[in-house]
């Protein structure tokens, strides 16, 4: 598996408490299927993800750090002007209740993070660190501040655009607005770019954002509590997230409100210890950042080896420009769509520049990753394992190992996260996949129960098989989702734009004022 590929990133399997995947036997029925669909879908899966002719760079990741540059500069640098504004709108002080939407400001950040915060910050950083080097640390945060103005961008459209029924219920996203934005501006194909994205949506939705998150639910379950049918673990899983997903956004939110923040607290607090413990070598760190960006002192390809596991990280990490965070914050009760393009841009900020450098913080400051002498790359300390593997056990054995310096329980949290983050991934893309499956075959409770119920199948059958070729083009999807989204957002922006200058006068003037 390519460690370029989002899967090898937030596949990995935590070595201390993890039991291993699911094994297929030669010639078998499953291993059978899985040859067969590599075999048609390896085309797209490798076209997605391949890296620029003579590099390790992925063309999917420039796409989207291009994107994120020229939002930035379009808009004056909004993520930081807009910053303090955002929070007041989190903090609900310009929330009108009677205002069209079904969840609130905070509610729909929620929503958005738990489908991003994931096994990523956790496995991922380790291999991005372990490739790249403490400067990679650097180029990911450079990316994650980039990216606030690219979820900006596509969430206040997804509120502009979206669809308001009378029941209060609403329908937005990427597939309306590029359909209504591209017909306001009288341009052809946003009806069938539209379909194209909800297609790739609802592909991801069921692999990544569901069969991949119950397979390693499984594992992490497995490898505590000892070795049973995967099967089990389904339909325990499948149970809790229907009772969860039957209730639609305002159900959902309810839960990812309490789960996001209880998440980011065990798992930044765990940091923090870490971080209090070895207060003194904290300056000591950042220098080794800021050292390795410029210099990749010991990196695998130098200073561009750690500006690529950077950005493929942050990319990766917060999936700005993929278009899946809009659907959730269409949902937001507001009547000023620029609302809540301003509250979606701490979600990059959370997800990436805090607890994804959390993560490269304790592995910098423990010291567990050295400079092998005589092949000048990093590897693990004592074990002396190179980090840049291909099932990318080493680096959340990396992550763990970190952790364990300072807090000797700590795979125990690991574990803990991995389920936590599995099912609050699950609801999340649910209702991304959802809301694709409408658009397509419209709107009712039949059409909404049909998908759910597939759904919910679709956990089963990822927590009892290994699915490798099926989840690799699900992430292929996910990212097909950014090319399509990203060559739209192109042309809205302007809309954007005059959406951005009229909010900002009347806030200046004071027309709007803090509702409460």
């Amino acid at each position: 598996m390519n460690i370029m590929q989002k899967t090898a990133l937030t596949l990995a399997v935590f070595s201390a408490t993890a039991a291993p995947a699911l094994a297929q036997e030669p010639g078998s029925l499953d291993a059978r299927v899985n040859e067969a669909f590599a075999a048609f879908t390896g085309p797209f899966v490798n076209l997605i993800f391949a890296p620029f002719p003579g590099t390790s760079f992925p063309w999917i990741v420039m796409w989207l750090v291009v994107a994120a540059t020229v939002f930035t500069l379009y808009f004056g640098f909004v993520q930081f002007r807009f910053f303090s504004h955002a929070i007041a709108l989190v903090k609900g002080d310009y929330s009108d209740p009677n205002d069209a939407g079904e969840v609130s400001h905070f509610q729909a950040l929620a929503t958005a993070l738990s489908g991003t915060v994931g096994l990523g910050n956790i496995a991922g950083v380790a291999v991005a660190v372990g490739i790249g080097g403490p400067g990679a640390t650097f180029w990911m945060i450079l990316a994650g501040l980039l990216g606030m103005a690219s979820k900006f961008t596509e969430c206040t459209l997804g509120v502009k655009y979206r669809n308001e029924y009378p029941d209060g219920t609403v329908s937005g996203g990427p597939m309306y607005y590029i359909s209504k934005g591209f017909s306001e501006l009288g341009l052809p194909g946003g009806k069938f770019l539209a379909v194209l994205f909800s297609i790739f949506c609802i592909l991801g939705a069921f692999g990544g954002g569901n069969m991949f998150q119950a397979n390693q639910a499984h594992a992490q379950l497995a490898g505590i509590i000892g070795d049973y049918p995967g099967w089990i673990t389904g339909v325990i899983f499948a149970a809790i997230v229907f009772a969860v997903i039957v209730g639609g956004i305002k159900s959902i939110a309810n839960v990812t409100e309490k789960i996001v923040p209880f998440m980011g607290i065990l798992y930044v607090g765990a940091a923090l210890i870490i971080l209090v413990v070895n207060y003194d070598k904290i300056g000591w760190a950042f220098g080794q950042i800021f050292e390795g960006a410029f210099s990749g002192l010991g990196v695998a390809g130098g200073l561009v080896g750690a500006l690529i596991q950077g950005f493929k990280r942050a990319a990766f990490s917060n999936e700005a420009g993929v278009g899946s965070a809009a659907i959730a914050h269409s949902a937001v009760r507001t009547k000023e769509p620029i609302t809540e393009g301003f509250v979606s841009l701490l979600e990059p900020l959370i997800d990436t520049v805090v607890i994804c450098t959390m993560t490269a913080l304790v592995i910098t400051i423990s010291q567990q990753l050295i400079v092998d002498p005589d092949t000048g790359r990093f590897v693990l300390n004592e074990a002396g394992t190179a980090i840049a593997t291909v099932d990318g056990n080493t680096g959340v054995a990396l992550t763990s190992a970190a952790f364990a310096s300072g807090i000797s329980w700590f795979p125990y949290v690991l574990a803990v996260a991995v389920i936590l983050f599995a099912f609050s991934t699950m609801i999340s893309w649910s209702y991304y996949g959802l809301k694709a499956w409408t658009y397509l075959f419209g709107e009712g409770k039949t059409s909404e129960l049909t998908f759910k119920l597939i759904f919910c199948v679709f956990i089963v059958i990822g927590a009892a098989a290994s699915l490798g070729p099926v989840i690799d083009f699900s992430d292929a999807a996910i990212f097909a989702m950014a090319v399509v989204n990203i060559f739209a957002l192109y042309f809205l922006m302007r809309i954007v734009r005059a959406e951005l200058n009229s909010y900002a006068s009347r806030l200046k003037s004071g027309v709007i004022t803090k509702f409460n």
